[in-house]
């Protein structure tokens, strides 16, 4: 890598973020705008592929017109001294890979709101003609402030037919999250998308991909891990049905859109919350302990009527024996013995 500026010396680069089998990213200085950006450039590798750099520039176009809280920006793209760049924003923070690398599988509730603002991003971009095609925990990104911002939309991807072998590192890197019908050289379309963002929160969810594949052979082969219908310990049932839906094998299955999806992810489908059950004990204990409840307020009013009338120094004939509730009397009852006790110390 030679270059260290771009477009006439606005960007300058100042170190590595990232690097993938067909791009590097770079950490640099917008110098017009005195601002931090990540620039992509195409790996040296694959410079000479014209196709790849026609669709690197062309699709960096696309996503500078996408604008979402959730979608990593695009600020410009271009070509300097033969190599295509694009400019960014630049996230601190961290990737989903490396989330689930230092903490292990994450809880169903963050799982299910991780997965929302994926959702939001990835229809913000369906909704405008744009198809990912490459979602995977790599390409989502975490702020420090806990948003989540979408990256690359199909940059510098090659992976829909025009895949050599030479690039079968790349194909290896995002194949556990490829829909089936991709693998099989049919066009991505806003489902396929759902389907790797299915994958994405299976790994989430459990600390590994639900696809295990090892060989390019993987690739062409229906069968994945988990099976339709298999259970998956530890996780809501329904955020467990949600995740399984996204990787059912035909398309028509899945939730209709990557806004279908975000709305399956919705507390409390997806995951139970912890309040569910203690509102049901709590509901439980007082259907039990009503009767005692209400033979004990009795004997407070009494209290302090007694109280009240010892300070005044009034001379108040002792009130007559309060008969005990039954322990079965229900709430009716009690309230009319309350009454009745109340009528005839009040005259």
């Amino acid at each position: 890598m030679t270059v260290r500026e771009l477009a006439g010396g606005r960007y300058v680069l100042e170190r590595p973020l990232g690097h993938g089998g067909m791009a590097v990213v770079m950490l640099g200085r917008d110098t017009a705008l005195d601002r931090s950006v990540a620039v992509k450039l195409l790996a040296d590798s694959v410079r000479g592929d014209r196709d790849l750099r026609e669709r690197f520039l062309r699709e960096g176009r696309f996503a500078a017109q996408l604008s979402h809280p959730n979608v990593v920006a695009v600020y410009d793209s271009g070509e300097e001294d033969g190599q295509p760049y694009i400019v960014m924003e630049h996230v601190e923070g961290a990737t989903l890979a490396e989330e689930v690398q230092r903490r292990g599988p994450l809880p169903p509730a963050e799982v299910a709101e991780l997965g929302r603002q994926a959702c939001a991003g990835l229809q913000h971009a369906h909704e405008r003609g744009v198809v990912h095609r490459d979602v995977k925990p790599q390409n989502l990104l975490l702020d420090r402030r806990g948003t989540l911002k979408v990256a690359d939309f199909g940059i510098a991807r090659a992976g829909d037919g025009s895949a050599t072998i030479t690039q079968a590192g790349t194909l290896l890197g995002t194949a556990a999250y490829m829909a089936p019908e991709t693998v099989h050289g049919r066009p991505a379309t806003p489902l396929s998308d759902v389907y790797s963002l299915g994958a994405v929160l299976y790994e989430l969810a459990t600390g590994k991909t639900p696809r295990q594949v090892t060989t390019i052979a993987d690739l062409a082969r229906d069968e994945r891990t988990p099976l339709p219908g298999e259970h998956v310990d530890g996780l809501p049932p329904r955020l467990e049905a949600t995740i399984m839906r996204c990787l059912d094998s035909d398309p028509a299955r899945r939730p209709s859109s990557a806004a279908d999806l975000g709305l399956a992810l919705e507390e409390p489908t997806a995951a139970r919350t912890l309040s569910e059950r203690p509102t049901e004990v709590v509901r439980v204990h007082r259907s039990r302990n009503r009767p005692w409840l209400a033979a004990a307020a009795v004997t407070l009013v009494v209290a302090a009527l007694a109280v009240l009338a010892f300070r005044d120094g009034e001379e108040t004939p002792a009130p007559p024996a309060v008969e005990p509730v039954p322990s079965g009397a229900g709430p009716a009852e009690d309230a009319r013995s309350l009454a009745e006790w109340l009528r005839a110390n009040s005259r």
